[in-house]
């Protein structure tokens, strides 16, 4: 059994707070690249590690909900993968989750065993849902060509038929990464139609590390009053992966703990902190990232 440090408890009792807040209030629970099938056992995986957490989080908040950052599975998100692996782990709250599909997903022809596993809430890849005042957008970083034209038309009219006060997107490959993926940004278009809109956050995973960037725009230039502020939280339990460079904007990295992003969708701004699945790995006299701003 994990025991938590005392500052972690007290992190965790003010999270759980919003259980009580306002309907306007909603906790999201983030993370991507989760279940490695080659673990001997899925009980006691990275996976499971970061599910239990989850999982206690979300009993304190019926209103809270999952967001899982895509590479559900490894290696190549197969049906028998999503039900020996994903499902005891975090298939465990899998009605409260809003999904969006990685590469390995897509290393089974379709992503079919995906779009099965969640049915209706992966959508066509794409959809959006509305939490309190929140817009959240979920979309498939995977698509080229005709079918990504498609989704970017869906994302145009989306963005001008919602009136939100506060913007969330998420999807699996990040713009930005000081992580290992370090060829041409992917979703730079969704990336810069979302900042013309006045949004105010984008997750992604891809990299098995947590990194934070500043609020800039599609083209990597800083921009603190109305910018995007991205957010790789690649630590859903698979394996770890080390930076490789320092990219410009990084201002938190973290890749020696899988953990999850705790973000509270406050009416016109939001709370932010990241949260280990095992406190023992923190280092002594480390401080959890954390944080909070105001919607644009």
């Amino acid at each position: 059994m994990i025991r938590m440090a005392p500052r972690l408890l007290g992190a965790l009792a003010l999270l759980a707070a919003s259980a009580g807040a306002p309907a306007a209030v909603y906790t999201v629970y983030a993370a991507g690249d989760i279940a490695r099938c080659k673990h001997p056992d899925p009980r006691w995986s990275g996976a499971a590690a970061t599910a239990t957490l989850v999982e206690g989080l979300l009993r304190t908040d019926p209103q809270a909900a999952v967001l899982s950052l895509g590479d559900h599975t490894y290696p190549k998100g197969t049906a028998a993968e999503f039900e020996r692996c994903y499902g005891p782990t975090w298939g465990r709250f899998r009605e409260r989750t809003w999904p969006t599909p990685g590469n390995h997903e897509y290393l089974t022809p379709g992503a079919k065993p995906y779009f099965a596993y969640f049915g209706a809430r992966a959508g066509k890849g794409y959809y959006s849902l509305r939490l309190g005042s929140w817009l959240v957008i979920s979309l498939d970083s995977n698509l080229t060509g005709a079918a990504h034209a498609a989704q970017m038309d869906w994302l145009r009219a989306e963005l001008a038929r919602q009136s939100a006060a506060c913007t969330l997107a998420f999807w699996h490959h990040p713009l930005y990464t000081s992580g290992g993926h370090l060829g041409p940004g992917r979703m730079r278009d969704a990336f810069a139609l979302l900042h013309q809109a006045g949004a105010e956050v984008v997750l992604s995973g891809h990299d098995h590390d947590y990194e934070r960037f500043a609020p800039q725009d599609a083209d990597g230039r800083l921009d603190r009053a109305h910018g995007l502020r991205q957010f790789v939280v690649g630590t859903g339990g698979a394996y770890a992966t080390p930076f490789l460079q320092l990219t410009a904007h990084s201002e938190v990295r973290e890749a020696s703990y899988d953990g999850v992003l705790a973000l509270r969708l406050l009416d016109g701004a939001y709370e932010w902190r990241f949260l280990p699945a095992d406190p023992g790995r923190v280092p002594a006299g480390a401080t959890l990232d954390h944080g909070r701003a105001t919607c644009h």
